[in-house]
């Protein structure tokens, strides 16, 4: 077959290449507008206990099966999957696992671009100063009009897919490694420099212990499988965009002064990967509360966080424009990073049929932008159509992340736990300690797997029980001449010296 004859993959020139890409791929929207508030309504340092466990027990397990099964085939996903098959004597079906979660990681792409476009209309609104002063109901005004405005959303979706299938078709080491050599520490540097801002707000110490105060309390059956599903999705598990890189990381470096060979682990370089996700995304919540407690907003999540509370709380205080603008490149970042890795496995699939890098993204991207117009229209031509109760936004969103993700994530496990023969995966992982390896391969064999299950079935059951596991479309404040005076009919505002924030709903998984 062509595929098992594909000639040799290119790799990372570094080990650090590896690392910046797949934690540009894991830092995502998720870990800036979901995990901080996920933390701190669900107890805190308490439930940031019980993720790391869940990392530790899921996340980090089936991302080393998934960059292992990567590097051990050394092709796209669907190509690795089936080498990785006949290589293991089982059907070559398994192939379909490989294309599984290139078809999530398109899915994701093709709304993840839409709200990246927004990322850039709101670089600009705060550049420009056009929200300096506003009131909780203009920055919502504000985000209704920019959804309201299909032209508008349609144009930013336009060019953060351009942005995103230039990087990508530039190739490997001139497009998505360069990218991540200068995007993620342009992030992290933006990320230190607010930090510093927020440790002046008097809303710093509020925002500490919202994040990490223990309360055991809140500690729920809940609270526990959402922390399963963060400490998945976080990590890209599932999308083929980190089998897709594990294609490329090399097995050894060499240093050009001495000559001297080294291994690269894949068990140590995914550990890093995954501590400075959760870095990122701690780091994230104490940047955003602070100086949304000084000005006693509510907290909150997804874009109304980012979108509605953040541009009020820094309306009115010094460099406040400056300081938002430079928040919003850091989301621009996060973003394009990860929007680059799942665009990534269908584009190295196309390049193994013998189509060019160029022509290949630009036909993912094609396919992605008909596709995201259905997202762009969730939001205003389109949104009175629905289908199960929900818009096409809501039911791509709950197929691609609530059943497909977790689906590839569990079938990644049972292959390289049960599937795979251990003397391939011993050799891949080339593990110091025999007793490590046995604990990863206990995980990924037996609880990583029963973690997924039972993630999907909770997601399965509040869909049946009528409960929100997709992402519902933001329901926006309209223009009120006098809040204060005008009270919709059901509707209780919120009273006057505590300003609270209406949450605009949650549109992205933490893969994000």
């Amino acid at each position: 077959m062509a595929d098992s004859k594909a000639p040799a993959r290119v790799a990372w020139t570094t080990r650090s290449a590896f690392i910046l890409a797949a934690t540009g791929s894991a830092v995502g929207l998720g870990n800036i507008w979901k995990f901080p508030y996920m933390a701190g309504a669900n107890g805190g340092g308490a439930f940031v206990a019980v993720y790391l466990l869940c990392i530790i027990m899921v996340g980090l397990p089936i991302m080393t099966a998934e960059v292992m099964l990567g590097r051990r085939g050394g092709m796209s996903p669907i190509s690795s999957m089936r080498k990785l098959a006949r290589d293991s004597g089982v059907s070559s079906r398994w192939a379909w696992v490989g294309g599984l979660g290139a078809l999530s990681g398109f899915l994701l792409l093709t709304f993840y671009t839409v709200i990246g476009g927004w990322v850039l209309f709101y670089i600009a609104k705060m550049a420009s100063g056009s929200l300096q002063g506003a009131t909780t109901v203009e920055a919502q005004q504000a985000l209704s009009d920019l959804l309201g405005n299909p032209w508008m959303v349609l144009a930013g979706h336009t060019l953060f897919m351009v942005m995103t299938l230039w990087v990508v078709g530039r190739g490997i080491h001139k497009g998505i490694e360069r990218s991540a050599r200068v995007l993620m520490p342009i992030l992290f540097v933006l990320l230190i420099v607010l930090f510093g801002y927020a440790m002046t707000s008097p809303g710093f110490g509020e925002a500490v212990r919202f994040l990490f105060s223990f309360d055991f309390s809140k500690i729920s059956g809940s609270s526990v499988i959402a922390a399963v599903g963060h400490s998945f999705f976080t990590l890209s598990i599932g999308l083929g965009a980190i089998m897709a890189y594990g294609a490329y990381m090399p097995r050894e470096t060499i240093n050009p002064r001495t000559g001297k060979r080294t291994p690269v682990s894949i068990g140590s370089t995914v550990l890093l990967v995954g501590v400075l996700d959760t870095v990122v995304a701690l780091v994230a919540g104490l940047v955003i509360f602070p100086v949304v407690f000084a000005h006693g907003l509510a907290p909150g999540e997804g874009p109304g966080l980012l979108f509605v509370t953040l541009p009020v709380a820094l309306s009115d205080v010094l460099g406040g424009m400056w300081v938002g603008t430079a928040f919003f490149v850091l989301v621009l970042c996060a973003a394009w990073t990860s929007s680059i890795s799942i665009a990534e496995p269908p584009v190295a699939w196309l390049t193994e049929k013998g189509i060019s890098r160029p022509k290949a993204s630009l036909m993912v991207g094609a396919a992605a932008w008909v596709v995201g117009l259905g997202t762009v229209f969730s939001f205003n031509l389109g949104s009175g159509y629905t289908l199960f109760g929900m818009n096409f936004f809501e039911l791509l969103d709950f197929v691609s992340v609530n059943i497909m993700l977790p689906l590839g994530g569990f079938l990644i496990a049972i292959f390289a736990g049960w599937v795979l023969k251990e003397t391939h995966a011993r050799k891949e992982l080339n593990m110091k300690s025999f007793g490590i390896y046995m604990v990863w391969r206990a995980m990924v064999r037996i609880f990583s797997p029963l973690a997924l299950v039972l993630l999907v079935v909770f997601s399965l059951w509040k869909a049946l029980a009528g409960e929100p596991v997709a992402a519902p479309e933001p329901e926006l404040a309209p223009a009120i001449e006098q809040p204060a005076l005008e009270q919709p009919e059901g509707e209780e505002l919120p009273p006057p010296d505590v300003p609270a924030v209406d949450s605009v709903g949650e549109l992205l998984p933490e893969s994000e």
